[in-house]
């Protein structure tokens, strides 16, 4: 299982072509707010790296997600329960 960190190195290169402008992404940067995701976004997105962490996110994670951080949490704690 990935550490927490090479999650989150992951996951800065799957958003950034999602991202409206240029930002630098951190572990508190807010996917809506900061990156500027709408839902047709964060769905398109979601498929992404399920595609690439080969992990199935159910929807009710979704609720949980504000931040890439918060995505990187649920990810791992996902590939731990396989």
């Amino acid at each position: 299982m990935p550490e927490k960190a090479q999650i989150l190195d992951q996951l800065y290169e799957l958003i950034q072509p999602f991202a409206k402008e240029p930002i630098e992404f951190g572990e508190q940067t807010d996917l809506i707010d900061e990156v500027g995701l709408d839902s047709m976004k964060i769905m398109d997105m979601v498929m992404q790296i399920e595609d690439h962490f080969d992990v199935s996110i159910p929807l009710n994670v979704l609720t949980d997600v504000r931040t890439i951080g918060d995505m990187a949490g649920q990810l791992q704690g996902l590939m731990k329960d396989d």
